[in-house]
């Protein structure tokens, strides 16, 4: 028959050894080594990685990555840059056009003008009423070729005198309110509104 003291001091040390299993199969789980205690247990777990998370890129990785997008920025502002040139050149192309080209449509309306001035000394013998009309046929291409090239005919008499269009050479005492253009000596002409030529005038000036 057992004695009951040494049932009672053996219960103790049977449970340490039966729960002894449990914990290296605890550690085992959590991937310690036994005989690991609890704290090195919680710092292994701090310093385990966690699943999901990726991994940091490398330096060279990063690196890499710059090149590439330098490269990128580069390669687009190389294309910006020769874009940029061909637009100035064709720029630079149409003005130089536009300005040797200027005055073509001035002296295409100019041809016919020519002509009939070559037409009428051509002609022998001509009475005055035939070179008369020549003349004023001639006059009438000439205006309009001067109206398509917006070229204005600027004639101020009775006018108030604009030192901006017109040309005074003198000052006349006469009937018409003083500063008013009483002679036109030369008629002036405006293009697109800007004076080419300004009017010679006669001003008139106060009596007395």
């Amino acid at each position: 028959m057992q004695d009951p003291n040494q049932a009672s001091q053996n219960a103790p040390g049977q449970d340490a050894t039966e729960a002894q299993p449990a914990s290296a199969q605890h550690a085992a789980e959590l991937g310690l080594a036994p005989g690991m205690d609890a704290a090195a247990a919680a710092a292994a777990a701090d310093n385990a990685p966690e699943n999901g998370i990726d991994r940091m890129p490398s330096l060279e990785d990063a690196l890499r990555q710059a090149e590439l997008k330098a490269a990128e920025h580069h390669d687009a502002w190389l294309r910006a840059k020769a874009e940029t040139e061909n637009m100035r050149r064709r720029a630079q192309e149409d003005i130089a056009k536009a300005s040797k080209f200027a005055a073509e449509k001035f002296a295409t309306a100019m041809l016919p003008v020519k002509d009939s001035l070559e037409a009428a000394l051509a002609v022998e013998n001509q009475t005055v009423d035939k070179i008369r009309e020549g003349v004023e046929l001639t006059l009438r291409q000439l205006v309009s070729a001067f109206e398509g090239a917006k070229l204005a005919e600027e004639n101020p008499l009775g006018q108030k005198f604009d030192p901006n269009k017109h040309q005074a050479i003198s000052v006349v005492e006469a009937d018409a309110e003083p500063n008013t253009v009483v002679t036109v000596l030369q008629k002036g002409y405006l293009l697109n509104e800007r004076v080419i030529r300004p009017a010679m005038v006669m001003v008139a000036k106060a009596k007395g």
